[in-house]
């Protein structure tokens, strides 16, 4: 069926494979046994990687949202200002979005109806983000609180204006981050300590 592996190797391709059953069903929509033959393997081999469907899930989730995270954190330490940091951050999550649609699908659009559990995860990849933008925030005699309420802000920002890219509008990333750039840049610029 699926062949001889390695085990790494293995894993990843089952990821890659759940990643767009996953995205394109949620979570509810998808069997174990959908994401085994979708993948060419026995549901037993499926099994020996992940130990149930909510596993599978959750580990994919961490796994997307890992590499978009490390792809905005290397994009804004290898940017030489402050300006600079904010565009590189809208120009790697844009493109990821536009390269990766089905990641973004998982982390920002799926509907967990009513599971606290997928939900939470999901929020704190946001939070994790947030996180991650507020450390950049440098305005002087602003509080943690504060930047990670304007980093949330940015957070939201990007994630809707990714919607359009879903939505079949396809805009060109780059130039959506330097639009969206301009406009976090010239409100980060005009806060003020209280």
């Amino acid at each position: 069926m699926g062949g001889r592996l390695p085990a790494p190797a293995r894993r990843r391709q089952l990821l890659d494979v759940a990643l767009g059953t996953f995205a394109e069903r949620g979570y509810r929509g998808v069997s174990m046994d959908e994401v085994a033959e979708a993948a060419g393997v026995t549901k037993p081999v499926l099994y020996q990687h992940f130990g149930s469907k909510r596993d599978l899930y959750l580990e994919l989730v961490d796994d997307v949202a890992s590499r978009l995270e490390a792809a905005v954190v290397k994009a804004t330490a290898d940017a030489s200002s402050p300006r600079q940091q904010v565009e590189a951050g809208f120009r790697v999550y844009f493109r990821f979005v536009a390269e990766h649609p089905d990641a973004y699908r998982l982390l920002f659009t799926a509907h967990h109806h009513g599971d606290r559990e997928l939900s939470d995860v999901v929020l704190r990849v946001e939070d994790t983000f947030a996180r991650t933008v507020a450390a950049l925030i440098d305005v002087e005699g602003l509080t943690a609180a504060d930047r990670l309420l304007l980093a949330q802000g940015i957070v939201g920002i990007a994630e809707v204006t990714s919607r359009r890219s879903l939505d079949g509008a396809e805009p060109d990333p780059d130039a959506t981050a330097h639009r969206v750039a301009g406009l976090a840049w010239a409100g980060l610029r005009g806060i003020r300590s209280s």
